[in-house]
């Protein structure tokens, strides 16, 4: 299978330690991420839609993928 890499203008910090674990709450940190960083609507949306097409491993790896966690 090929992997499908989106892309992003840039890779924005995030900080999901410490933060809720709900798959729901990462999402939302990254979204806000990808909006301070002036991602268009249609990326920060292809990004999420590719999170959350697995498990919460799949959506681990691809916001992983995508932006600068720590």
């Amino acid at each position: 299978m090929e992997e499908t890499v989106i892309k992003t203008p840039n890779r924005p910090k995030v900080k999901l330690v410490g933060t809720d674990g709900n798959a729901f709450a990462l999402m939302g940190t990254c979204t806000k991420a990808a909006r301070r960083a002036n991602w268009p609507k249609e990326t920060i949306d292809a990004v999420m839609a590719e999170a959350m097409s697995g498990d919460y491993d799949n959506l681990l790896v691809t916001l992983m993928k995508y932006f600068e966690v720590s």
